[in-house]
């Protein structure tokens, strides 16, 4: 992992632990069980494309961290949650025990929860001094929409559906642009939003963040297969134990590798007209599809 990114990770953190309840706050128990699944790791890449788009228009850093920490918040609450036995019915996440093997099935529905209760409220009371009111409720619309029915959740309910289900390529693009790609495009919008980017720029960048995001996600199908528990920090393999619609299932491992090379190529010529603005943003687009390094 790149020093600069380590660094970044390291920023997003400390704001995060800034942000969260202590676990000594009442009641202890859903605040111990939301830091446990907060700090068990991940790469922060939501937040770091939230930063990095902002970086393009000279937001600082601290006015930015807000929102970024708000899309965390809320993607650790989906993680939570899929994992539920209901769901995913995963043992593990980030390499430790799944949320709800450590607090049990309720506290981790109310985890989920109040993680997703608590980004908005983040939000909406850290970015109201910073920002004009119209660019706090945009960011309040942009987030909510990402993560709900139309977002987030719709790509969730369809994946779900198709377990075990032969569907056609237009259902797993769908999938995999609304389960993964919604929030990678609101959080890159978000950024650039703080900036009060022209029509033209947001519509660049949201290219960039839809190509950004399919590869991330074709690059997961494809670990799933080929990585191990220290890259994934899950078992591998639970997307064929689960029958689930992936690019290697549909189209080979092959194919699968060249469709993420073509998209993530697609994802960096989406950021030209930027130029050197957009190193940050270049850089997180390789590591979104070269994570094992």
């Amino acid at each position: 992992m790149r020093v600069e990114i380590r660094a970044l990770i390291a920023e997003v953190d400390r704001a995060l632990e800034r942000y969260l309840p202590a676990e000594e706050a009442y009641p202890e128990e859903i605040y111990r069980a939301m830091r446990y699944s907060v700090f068990a790791g991940g790469k922060r890449l939501r937040p770091l494309l939230t930063l990095a788009a902002a970086d393009i228009y000279s937001i600082p850093r601290q006015h930015a961290l807000p929102v970024a920490c708000a899309l965390e918040l809320v993607h650790t609450y989906s993680l939570v949650h899929d994992d539920l036995p209901a769901l995913d019915n995963d043992d593990y996440r980030r390499g430790r025990l799944s949320n709800h093997r450590v607090f049990g099935e309720a506290i981790a529905i109310l985890t989920g929860d109040a993680l997703l209760t608590l980004a908005f409220e983040l939000l909406a009371r850290e970015t109201a001094h910073l920002f004009p009111a119209a660019t706090v409720v945009r960011l309040v619309q942009e987030m909510a929409a990402a993560a709900g029915a139309a977002g987030m959740i719709g790509g969730q309910v369809v994946d779900l559906l198709a377990e075990g289900r032969k569907v056609d390529a237009g259902t797993l693009d769908y999938i995999h642009r609304h389960k993964t790609g919604m929030l990678f495009s609101c959080a890159v919008r978000s950024g650039a939003l703080l900036g009060e980017p022209s029509p033209g720029d947001l519509a660049q960048l949201n290219s960039f963040a839809e190509h950004a995001g399919l590869a991330f996600q074709i690059a997961d199908d494809i670990l799933d297969i080929v990585g191990d528990l220290e890259v994934l920090g899950k078992k591998p393999g639970s997307d064929l134990r689960k029958q689930k619609v992936t690019y290697p299932a549909m189209f080979g491992l092959a194919e699968a590798k060249r469709k993420a090379t073509e998209t993530l190529n697609s994802a960096k010529a989406a950021l030209a007209p930027f130029g050197d603005k957009a190193g940050q943003l270049l850089v997180l687009a390789d590591f979104l599809v070269n994570r094992e390094c």
